[in-house]
């Protein structure tokens, strides 16, 4: 608020010794009343940001040589707000993390991510397991809805697709790539990894032993074919985009799964 100051000469004469102020001390004293209306020492001295501990930008994991990371993070710390039980959720949030412990998920909220207006995960899950005793290796640091996706797909397809074809459970699947601040490759548009969209699955290991490699198999692999072949198509129920090998050169080794937003529901699955 500004205070507006006024010095008129009164129409009466003065009388012995003048009464009117010298203006210059009271622009002086107009001047710091403004200074202290304006910025309060407590805004002097706390910071714009909460500033946590350092940490540098998540690298790409696994797939780093097919999706160049995005070059202005490198180096960069990461200032994140430290994880509060306190932090406001939305509601879809919430009811996201009750549907994760309804279906047996291993997982822990953790710390914000904000490594860019593109980089970012406002409420993030790392997930490190599933219902059946199924590992995720290396845990998967993924948005909610994207780690209810994967989990309904591992409960629903994959472990009882690995049942019947194979007689046995699951014990691990291997991930190669989770969140990564991190361009589509050849292009300047972000991955959706970089939303935490997207999980990409390169092996999965059987309780019996076998160890199903996600690369094409071989002509003879007849199970094994059946197996990825049945779990490719029918992830296509649970995510907008399914990839892997023969769609082209830099999925010839992984599954891709993601859940990106596309108009009229429109789904690529290749």
């Amino acid at each position: 608020m500004f205070m507006r100051l006024s010095f008129r000469r009164s129409p009466w004469p003065a009388r012995g010794r003048s009464r009117r102020m010298p203006v210059a001390p009271l622009a002086v004293l107009a001047v710091g009343v403004l200074a202290l209306s304006a910025c309060s020492v407590s805004e002097v001295m706390r910071p714009d940001v909460d500033v946590g501990a350092k940490t540098s930008a998540v690298p790409a994991r696994g797939l780093a040589r097919l999706v160049p990371s995005n070059p202005f993070m490198a180096g960069f710390p990461r200032f994140n707000s430290p994880a509060s039980p306190l932090q406001t959720m939305s509601a879809e949030e919430r009811q996201c993390r009750t549907a994760l412990k309804r279906l047996g998920v291993t997982y822990r909220d953790i710390a914000p991510i904000n490594d860019s207006a593109s980089c970012r995960i406002d409420h993030p899950v790392e997930i490190s397991g599933f219902s059946g005793n199924i590992a995720l290796k290396p845990a998967a640091t993924l948005n909610c809805q994207m780690a209810l996706a994967f989990a309904r797909w591992t409960k629903d397809e994959l472990a009882p697709a690995a049942r019947w074809r194979y007689m046995s459970g699951i014990r691990t699947i291997h991930q190669g790539s989770s969140y990564s601040c991190r361009r589509v490759n050849g292009t300047t548009k972000m991955s959706e990894h970089s939303r935490g969209n997207a999980l990409d699955v390169m092996q999965i290991d059987l309780k019996n032993g076998k160890k199903i490699d996600v690369r094409k198999p071989g002509w003879f692999s007849f199970r094994e074919r059946g197996l990825l072949n049945t779990v490719r198509s029918d992830a296509c129920g649970y995510f907008t985009t399914v990839l892997g090998p023969g769609y082209d050169r830099d999925h010839a080794d992984h599954f891709h799964f993601d859940i990106k937003p596309r108009r009229n529901g429109y789904r690529a699955c290749k």
